[in-house]
């Protein structure tokens, strides 16, 4: 693993020795409007997953999982406050439930139900136990860093399960060498395979310090739309001027049968292809699975916003949001400086 901070020294120390040690609560993409046929319940979870917090809430109102929306997945080791809708059919009950390991905290009517990504991001408060002296300038001084540079945007160790062996077992299936009839399933673990792929990418834009320069061909993302264009020759200079104002970003590929493209014959064609090759892969495989592996555009880099540290004795707390679909394990790896990736078993 190539750290963005390399030069600075870590802090060490131990994550989520108690749920109460990592706390993450969601940003809501809009509030809900106050009326309509769906309840948007604000709930704090502890050491039960999402779905498991799902199945709980529906057995209690008689209604079925597939009834109640979320709009992300919280981690069963730690304390989230998530939002859920549900039917508005019993308001008052559904307001004040109180389950094991579920707590209602606010109750709003709203017109549709809740969706996957209809999230802004997540903000976190973490401790971490058993650190070295003087981790809060340390901390202080990496978090500095990323808030300028931003965070390189990889994915953590949790999206490839519990032993590390869900992209493996997504390149047989995409290679033809596994057979698995569950759809679900199958696109979960050819989704781990294609972000195995995306972090190899960044990993190696970041060992070539090419992380924060415009390559020709590159995808990029304006920061405040979301549009992607492809960089040109004619307009490499100003692309950098905006990239270094974080106006723009590159982005790296979720290969797929409808990812957006580099530009052909470009730097940047050649080194996503290089990813491929070093796996053996051809690009045409993904255009079987159809909506199994649709393939998009990941940025390379995402702010960090609100941090802060503070040290107590051998206790570092610290906190920062984040842009959904990022981990903060990322983040927390640039801080502590591991010697092998954070996971954490029994993380959804």
């Amino acid at each position: 693993m190539h750290y963005f901070t390399a030069h600075l020294a870590g802090t060490g120390g131990l994550l989520k020795v108690t749920p109460e040690d990592f706390v993450v609560e969601e940003l809501p993409a809009y509030p809900p409007s106050g009326e309509g046929s769906h309840l948007f319940l604000t709930v704090e979870k502890r050491g039960i997953t999402t779905q498991e917090m799902v199945r709980r809430i529906a057995r209690e109102l008689g209604i079925s999982p597939d009834d109640i929306g979320t709009a992300g997945q919280k981690d069963r080791q730690a304390v989230a406050r998530q939002m859920v809708s549900v039917p508005a059919l019993d308001p008052l009950r559904a307001s004040n439930l109180k389950l094991e390991g579920v707590e209602v905290l606010n109750a709003a009517r709203h017109q549709n139900k809740l969706r996957t990504g209809h999230l802004r991001g997540n903000r976190f408060t973490i401790t971490l136990r058993g650190v070295t002296d003087g981790a809060e300038a340390r901390a202080r001084a990496i978090l500095d860093v990323l808030c300028a540079s931003w965070l390189p945007n990889r994915f953590g160790a949790q999206r490839f399960g519990m032993h590390g062996d869900n992209a493996a077992a997504g390149r047989a299936l995409l290679r033809g060498e596994r057979r698995e009839s569950d759809r679900f399933r199958r696109r979960f673990l050819i989704s781990a395979f294609q972000s195995l792929l995306f972090n190899r990418y960044l990993e190696q834009r970041i060992a070539d310090g090419a992380l924060h320069r415009v390559i020709e061909g590159d995808v990029l993302q304006r920061t405040q739309t979301g549009g992607i264009f492809v960089a040109v020759p004619r307009d490499a200079a100003y692309n950098q001027v905006q990239l270094e104002m974080r106006q723009i970003v590159p982005t790296g590929p979720m290969f797929g049968n409808k990812m957006y493209r580099t530009g052909d014959g470009t730097a940047a064609q050649t080194r996503e292809a290089a990813i491929l090759e070093a796996e053996g892969i051809d690009g045409a495989l993904f255009d079987p699975l159809g909506k199994l592996a649709t393939g998009t555009r990941r940025p390379l880099l995402v702010r960090i916003e609100g941090t802060s540290a503070r040290q107590s004795d051998d206790a570092l707390v610290i906190s920062f949001a984040l842009p959904s679909g990022s981990y903060a394990t990322v983040l927390l790896e640039e801080v502590m400086k591991p010697d092998a990736p954070l996971k954490h078993p029994g993380d959804s």
